[in-house]
């Protein structure tokens, strides 16, 4: 198996750590799967683009990389630019869908022109009308970065008193900062393997949190937030959010893998997509393993069918010829 996995996949890059600020989790995430895949025999090695130039990149020679990165210049298509430009196959999203799901307004204009639910939002500038994002959104809201994860910036606001705070701790990780319609109820996460038409969702992750607050700390280092998987849903409710997470998958062009987050709303059963992760946690507490396990995959074999996956959006022309 190694032997033939090894010629499979030729020489893997691992690249994790970054610049984001989610430097910390995708550390672990990629160290996680750099074990995994090391353990199969397979040829992987790791990469920090952070330590390293893309030119060092480019002499690596890789036959293909699995993207551990989390965040900014890594997540949001900048990164997947530059494999395109080096021919380097990589896992996740494309450049296009990497960076429309990196822009959680962008994403929610994409899922509401598709018809698909999401809670409403405003974008927020230091001189908005506090009262008037309450009137529209109601209270309590969420105010949060565009462009960060792992709820880095995320403040619940229960006063418009507290909105001018909110929305300073939310501009210190990004000069994009929105509102967003707090959904009170069931919080469950969903990812998704594939492509296309032979894209699946797998088993439904149902997040309890300590007092309903899945922050960073409760996210990624507390023991006390408990993962349901299965997630105790009935049958047609859990294929329900599959569903709906299979069309925003497809609404903004993914493949390889994603993970989307959605809530369901206690007084009417309704799910709320609220964002899509195209490069999911892989550490100790992430959600997607857990979510691969149920369905009858190991880590190492999900590390190894996401790699399978890895691609280019491009191809060159036919009479394209290198320099």
């Amino acid at each position: 198996m190694s032997k033939e996995l090894t010629e499979e996949f030729g020489k893997v890059g691992v690249l994790f750590g970054g610049r984001s600020a989610e430097r910390e989790i995708s550390l672990m995430s990629g160290g996680g799967v750099l074990k995994a895949l090391q353990s199969l025999g397979i040829d992987a090695h790791p990469f920090d683009p952070a330590q390293r130039s893309l030119g060092e990149l480019a002499a690596e020679q890789f036959d293909r990389v699995f993207i551990a990165l989390h965040g900014r210049y890594g997540e949001d298509g900048t990164l997947q630019g530059a494999l395109e430009q080096l021919r380097i196959p990589y896992t996740g999203p494309g450049v296009l869908a990497s960076a429309i799901a990196m822009d959680k307004a962008m994403t929610k204009r994409v899922w509401l022109h598709e018809g698909l639910s999401t809670p409403d939002f405003v974008m927020l500038g230091a001189d908005s009308d506090w009262t008037a994002v309450a009137a529209r959104l109601g209270l309590p809201l969420i105010v949060k970065p565009a462009h960060e994860g792992s709820t880095l910036g995320l403040t619940k606001v229960i006063d418009v008193a507290q909105l001018p705070a909110a929305y300073a701790q939310a501009a210190k990780f990004d000069k994009a900062v929105m509102a967003e319609e707090f959904i009170s109820g069931m919080e469950l996460t969903c990812p998704v393997l594939g492509q296309g038409d032979d894209a699946r969702a797998l088993p439904v992750v149902r997040i309890v949190a300590p007092d309903a607050n899945y922050d960073y700390q409760n996210k990624y280092f507390s023991d006390q937030t408990q993962y349901l998987c299965p997630s105790g849903l009935p049958p047609e409710q859990e294929k329900q959010i599959q569903q709906l997470v299979l069309a925003s998958y497809r609404s903004l062009g993914c493949r390889g893998w994603s993970r989307a987050d959605v809530m369901v709303r206690a007084s009417d059963n309704r799910p709320f997509l609220l964002e899509i992760n195209t490069s999911p946690g892989m550490t100790g507490h992430s959600l997607v393993p857990m979510s691969a396990a149920v369905a009858g995959l190991t880590y190492e074999q999900l590390c190894v069918e996401i790699l399978r996956l890895a691609a280019l959006d491009l191809r060159p022309s036919a009479d394209w010829k290198p320099d």
